[in-house]
C-alpha cells in the first residue's frame, strides 16, 4: 500500500489543501488512513510501556500464528494510547468492520484472540472496546472506546494520534491531515502573524514554568541577530513522568511540525530536539522522522518554494535532572556543563551561542499544528479564563489505571484520580497526590475538587510541571517521600550554588536520621540530632530563597508540603520512633508470637545480625536491640508468626 506513495501525491495534498481529491488520490489516502482495509490489519502497542509489558512477544506471537495459518494480514506496532495498565494492547481492524482493542494480551492469548476474530466471534474477556468510524460496520455488544471512563472526560489534541496511528509513516501522518498547517503557514502568513496567532490562542508552555508561548515567540522574533534557534526540550527528568517520551514515540510527525511553524515564527532556521539517550526507542523515532521529512521536502532548503530553510539537530543529553532547566540545558548543547546560568538576559534575547534563541518542551509544540488547524478562538474557548486548551497528565503510583490522560484545563483532581484513573489498588484509602514533580508538592483530600490550572494550584501551594502525578495511598510514609525525593534533588544538584548543593545535602541527612533507629547514641549525638531537626524548616526556606535556578529555589518543596500536611507523622517518627506505614525499615519492630511460632529455625537461619534465639521445635524470640529491621525473618515465616509494630 505504502509503494504507491509518491512525491507527486504528497505535493498534490500539501498543496490543493481545499480542493476535492481525483478518484484514485481520494482512494490512496482512504487506504493510507485505513478507512478501507483490503486484509485484515492487527495493531499492536509497542510504546515503552508496551514493549516492557510483553508487547515483543505479542509481535512475534501473531507473526508465528499468521505463518501457521497461512493468512495474509498487515502488522503495525503504534505508540502508547495512554492506558499503559492494560498493556500489551492488541487491535484486529478487519475488513469493512470496526477496529476493536484487546487489552493484556500476552504471548499465550494471541491465539484465542485471533481465532475469535478471524471468524468474527469476540472473545469478550479481552474486550477493551471498539473504535468509531462512520464509513464501518460496528461490532455488536461492543462497547466503544471513547465511552469507557478513563478516555469519556479526556479532550485529546496532543494525544489524538498516539496508539492509533504508525508513527513510522509519514505517508500515514499527511493523509490524515498532517503537514498541510505548516505549507499553508510558510506560504501564507507572516512570521509575526504566526506570533499574533499562538498569543491569542492563550497557549502557555506546558514544561512546568506556564509562561504564555506566544509572548516568548514575539520576543525572540522582535531580537535583531543573524542566526536564530528553536529547541524542543525532550529532556524529560521526572520521576513518575513520561509524557513528553510517549508523544515522541506515538506520533513523531506532529511534534516535527509544531517544531517547523515555531522555527518559522521566530525566523531560526536551525532547530534541536534535546533528549535523553535512554529514551531509545524515542530516539530512532526521530531520527527516522527528520530523515523522512527531507526526503519529502519538508526540511531543508527553500521548503516548497517559501524561502523558508530549515534544518533539525538531535542532541542526546546524559540524563542529568538540571538540564531540563533551559540556561543549563543551552550549555549542554554547546558541549559545556549543565549547568544554570544567570537570568537576565534570557534566552530568548540571548541564548545559544549567543543567539536569541526559544526553548519549548514537546507538549507545548505537539500543541501548535492543531491551534493553526482549528483557530486560535477554538484552542482559546477550551480551559479556564486564565489557562487555556489541555494538560496531558501521567498518572502513577498507587493507582488502578497507570498511563496518561489528557484533560481540559479545569478538570477537578478528583475526577482525573476517581473517574479516569479508577481510584486507589486494592480498595486501599487515598492519602495523597504528589504533582509538580520531585520539586512539587502534595495534595490531600480535602483539596481534591481543586480544578487543575495555573492559577487554582497555587492557591493550594502546588505547581503544575511538566504533569507528573504520583498517587499515594494509606501505606504510605510521608516522611519516605519526602526523603525519597530530596535524596533524588541532592544528587541531581549541579553543585554551582552553595544553598541548593549543600542545603539539598543536609536536609537529606536531616530526613536519614529521622527514618533509623539510633545505635549507641549519646547525649551528644541526640542533641545534635534534635537540633537538626529544629532547623529543617528554617534551612528549607534559606534554599528557596538564595538558590540560583529553579530547580533549587523549589527543591525544599516536597519536605515542606508533607511536613505542612502530616507532621504527626514527622512527630512519630522523632519521638515515638515508630512508622506508622511499616516503611521506614529501620524504625520497624519485629515479634514472633509464640502460639504460631512451630520452631522450625528458618528464621533463625536466616537472620543475618544473629537476633533471633530458640531451640528446634520450640518457640524463638527477637533480641529487639539486635534487630536491623531486614524483614528478611517476616517474608521467610511459612506459618504467619513473625508480625511487624
Amino acid at each position: 500500500m505504502l509503494e504507491t506513495v509518491n512525491q507527486s501525491l504528497i505535493d498534490h495534498v500539501l498543496l490543493n489543501i481545499t480542493s476535492e481529491y481525483p478518484k484514485d488520490v481520494a482512494e490512496k489516502l482512504a487506504l493510507l488512513r485505513r478507512e478501507k482495509v483490503l486484509k485484515p490489519v492487527i495493531y499492536i502497542g509497542a510504546g515503552t510501556c508496551g514493549m516492557v509489558a510483553g508487547a515483543g512477544s505479542t509481535s512475534k506471537a501473531v507473526e508465528n500464528y499468521l505463518i501457521e495459518k497461512s493468512m495474509a494480514a498487515d502488522i503495525i506496532q503504534v505508540g502508547c494510547i495512554g492506558l499503559c495498565s492494560a498493556e500489551p494492547i492488541l487491535d484486529i481492524q478487519m475488513p469493512g468492520k470496526n477496529r476493536i482493542s484487546f487489552e493484556n494480551i500476552t504471548a499465550d492469548k494471541v491465539d484465542a484472540v485471533l481465532d475469535g476474530v478471524f471468524n468474527y466471534s469476540i472473545p469478550g474477556e479481552y474486550v477493551l472496546g471498539q473504535f468509531r468510524n462512520s464509513n464501518l460496520e460496528a461490532w455488536d455488544g461492543v462497547n466503544y472506546i471513547d465511552e469507557l471512563p478513563f478516555f469519556a472526560s479526556q479532550k485529546r489534541i496532543v494525544l489524538k494520534n498516539c496508539g492509533h496511528i504508525n508513527p513510522l509513516s509519514i505517508e500515514e501522518y499527511i493523509a490524515r491531515g498532517g503537514y498541510r498547517t505548516f505549507i499553508k503557514t510558510i506560504r501564507n502568513y507572516t512570521a509575526e502573524n504566526v506570533c499574533n496567532i499562538v498569543e491569542e490562542s492563550g497557549l502557555n508552555g506546558r514544561g512546568g514554568g506556564g509562561f504564555p508561548t506566544g509572548k516568548k515567540w514575539k520576543i525572540a522574533h522582535s531580537t535583531a541577530s543573524d542566526q536564530k534557534f528553536l529547541i524542543c526540550n525532550a529532556d524529560e527528568s521526572d520521576p513518575g513522568a513520561f509524557m513528553d517520551r510517549a508523544i515522541i514515540e506515538g506520533d513523531t510527525y506532529r511534534l516535527l511540525e509544531g517544531i517547523a511553524i515555531a522555527a518559522y515564527a521566530i525566523g531560526a532556521s536551525r532547530a534541536y530536539v534535546y533528549i535523553r539517550a535512554e529514551y531509545t526507542q524515542a530516539l530512532e523515532k526521530l531520527k527516522h522522522a527528520v530523515g523522512q521529512a527531507k526526503t519529502y521536502g519538508l526540511l531543508g532548503e527553500n521548503i516548497y518554494n517559501s524561502g523558508f530553510n530549515l534544518s533539525i539537530i538531535i542532541k542526546q543529553g546524559a540524563g542529568a535532572f538540571v538540564c531540563g532547566e533551559e540556561t543549563a540545558l543551552i550549555n549542554s548543547i554547546e558541549g559545556k556543563r549543565g549547568m544554570p546560568r544567570t537570568k537576565p538576559p534570557f534566552p530568548a534575547i540571548e541564548g545559544l551561542f549567543g543567539h536569541p534563541t526559544v526553548i519549548n518542551n514537546v507538549e507545548t509544540l505537539a500543541n501548535i499544528p492543531a491551534i493553526f488547524d482549528y483557530g486560535p478562538h477554538w484552542f482559546n474557548s477550551i480551559g479556564t479564563q486564565k489557562s487555556k486548551g489541555t494538560k496531558v497528565f501521567a498518572l502513577t503510583g498507587k493507582i488502578r489505571n497507570t498511563g496518561l490522560v489528557e484533560i481540559p484545563m479545569g478538570t477537578k483532581l478528583r475526577d482525573i484520580i476517581f473517574t479516569m484513573g479508577g481510584g486507589v489498588k486494592n480498595f486501599k484509602k487515598f492519602k495523597a497526590v504528589q504533582i509538580g514533580g520531585p520539586s512539587g508538592t502534595c495534595i490531600t483530600e480535602e483539596n481534591l475538587d481543586i480544578e487543575i490550572d495555573y492559577e487554582s494550584l497555587k492557591t493550594v501551594g502546588a505547581i503544575m510541571g511538566s504533569g507528573g502525578m504520583v498517587i499515594m495511598d494509606e501505606d504510605t510514609c510521608m516522611v519516605d517521600i519526602a526523603k525519597f525525593f530530596m535524596n533524588f534533588l541532592q544528587k541531581e544538584s549541579c553543585g554551582k550554588c552553595i544553598p541548593c548543593r549543600e542545603g539539598t545535602r543536609r536536609m537529606h541527612e536531616i530526613l536519614e536520621h529521622i527514618t533509623k533507629r539510633p545505635t549507641n547514641e549519646g547525649g551528644h549525638e541526640t542533641l545534635e540530632r534534635f537540633k537538626g531537626i529544629m532547623q529543617l524548616e528554617s534551612l528549607a526556606e534559606v534554599i528557596k530563597t538564595t538558590s540560583l535556578c529553579g530547580l533549587g529555589q523549589t527543591s525544599p518543596n516536597p519536605l515542606l508540603s508533607t511536613l505542612n500536611l502530616f507532621r504527626e507523622e514527622y512527630e512519630e517518627h522523632i519521638f515515638d520512633r515508630k512508622c506508622r506505614a511499616n516503611v521506614c525499615r529501620e524504625l520497624r519492630t519485629f515479634y514472633i508470637d509464640v502460639e504460631k511460632c512451630t520452631g522450625c529455625t528458618l528464621c533463625l537461619k536466616k537472620c543475618p545480625a544473629e537476633a533471633i534465639i530458640g531451640t528446634p521445635r520450640n518457640p524463638h524470640f527477637i533480641i529487639e536491640d539486635r534487630c536491623t529491621g531486614c524483614g528478611i525473618c517476616f517474608d521467610i515465616c511459612k506459618f504467619v508468626a513473625v508480625t511487624v509494630k
